[in-house]
């Protein structure tokens, strides 16, 4: 078995007996963690919206005044139905997952169905609660809609995404909510007064401070959203692979997206409502515009600033880049890397001794199976052959004893004299 550097090769019964059970296979559509409670805290927001909407509707004593508070509620009902469509349909995903149903088809067509009953219900709510009239069946059908597009939204293949931008888009609410209530002392802070233009404009003031708020809440929500959940799908998913960038760009930009799909449905959905509204006086028509215009704004600001939020965080959580790799002693070396004569050795010292000594060094021939140089071989016969005419030509008794005694071990007794006598 190979094994790579700084890699540990282990078998596959290894890493069965050391991996820890999961209970989602690998290859699986995530879930999304606590996305019950996320489903709870939505249908109570949403709920909170309807009966906002009709105690206005309700308290409003002539016909043109319930058309223009109908107006006037209807931006929060659609954004609050949005999310509650998303946050059922990811519980029901969750369900399905626990159920071991896994395929996109089955998965994707039950959140359209979470979406679309939590539509129906909440448009049933209206019609029997509001009264009768167009404006309030104008009302239910954009919010039908609105859960529809919401429960669609739940059924992607990016549950967490969406889990995070629900958990934001809650949190952009709660500022707004928060904020409404110390309105007036805002207001007398940004120079609201007896004029009416410094009262409009301390109400601008007043309204790019919730935007800006809504959009530093909505990036750090959607990001420890993905920190925290991505942890847990890790732990629980084998082979599921950590979020990158983009994930929590989007996710941080998911408020944002969201009031302008609110504003959108708005336009589109509850035209009528806006048109019957405007119809009643110049003043309402221009009150629509202005706040149509002002919720796009708001929109954006929440867009850019919680993407940007978002993205930056996660930034902070990237360490340092790596250190270069050591290559590997036992692998190629490069020709321009490979050690020449007179060239630096390459030890770990690599001091000038180290150049000079190799500069210096004689290289020693490389040993190979061929025949032995025949320099050497005639200058052993040359000197054999001086030794033998030195001798006479033939060998003396000397060159016996030297033979046999380099023949015998060396721990034999040496000969006594006489032994043999």
């Amino acid at each position: 078995m190979t094994k790579e550097s700084g890699t540990t090769a282990t078998s596959a019964a290894d890493r069965e007996v050391g991996s820890a059970p999961t209970a989602t296979p690998p290859g699986a559509p995530a879930f999304a963690p606590g996305a019950a409670v996320l489903a709870l805290l939505a249908l109570g927001w949403l709920a909170a919206m309807l009966w906002s909407a009709k105690v206005t509707i309700s308290s409003s004593g002539l016909a043109s005044i319930a058309i223009t508070s109908t107006a006037y509620s209807l931006p929060g009902v659609i954004s609050a139905s949005l999310v509650g469509g998303a946050a059922v349909s990811l519980t029901l995903a969750n369900l399905m997952s626990r159920f071991g149903v896994h395929r996109a088809t089955p998965r994707f067509a039950v959140a359209v169905a979470a979406g679309l009953l939590t539509g129906l219900l909440a448009a049933l709510a209206v019609t029997l609660s509001y009264g009768e009239g167009r404006a309030i069946m104008v009302l239910a059908g954009a919010t039908a809609a609105a859960a529809t597009l919401g429960g669609i939204a739940g059924g992607l293949r990016s549950p967490l995404v969406v889990a995070a931008i629900v958990t934001a888009g809650l949190g952009v609410f709660a500022v707004t909510f928060a904020l409404s209530y110390f309105q007036d002392p805002l207001l007398s802070l940004y120079g609201a007064g007896d004029d009416p233009s410094r009262s409009y404009s301390a109400l601008q003031w007043f309204r790019r401070t919730s935007s800006l708020a809504s959009g530093l809440v909505a990036g750090p929500l959607a990001f420890g959203y993905l920190r925290i959940a991505g942890r847990r799908v890790a732990g629980r998913v084998s082979g599921s692979r950590p979020l990158r960038w983009p994930a929590y760009l989007l996710a941080g930009a998911g408020p944002g997206l969201l009031l302008l799909t609110a504003e959108l449905l708005t336009r589109t959905a509850g035209a009528e409502v806006l048109r019957m509204a405007g119809a009643v006086s110049e003043i309402d028509r221009g009150g629509q515009a202005i706040l149509g215009d002002q919720r796009f704004t708001a929109g954006l600001t929440v867009f850019f600033l919680g993407a940007f939020t978002a993205l930056i965080l996660f930034g902070r959580t990237l360490g340092p880049a790596g250190a270069p790799a050591v290559a590997d002693p036992s692998g190629p070396v490069d020709a321009d890397e490979a050690p020449t004569a007179g060239r630096r050795d390459a030890t770990p010292d690599g001091g000038a001794g180290s150049e000079r000594e190799s500069a210096e060094s004689p290289t020693e021939p490389a040993a190979t199976d061929g025949p032995e140089p025949t320099g050497d071989r005639d200058a052993e016969a040359e000197h054999d052959e001086s030794a033998t005419d030195d001798r006479g030509g033939a060998p003396t008794a000397d060159d016996a004893a030297g033979s046999a005694a380099e023949d015998s071990p060396a721990d034999s007794p040496e000969p006594v004299a006489g032994a043999g006598r």
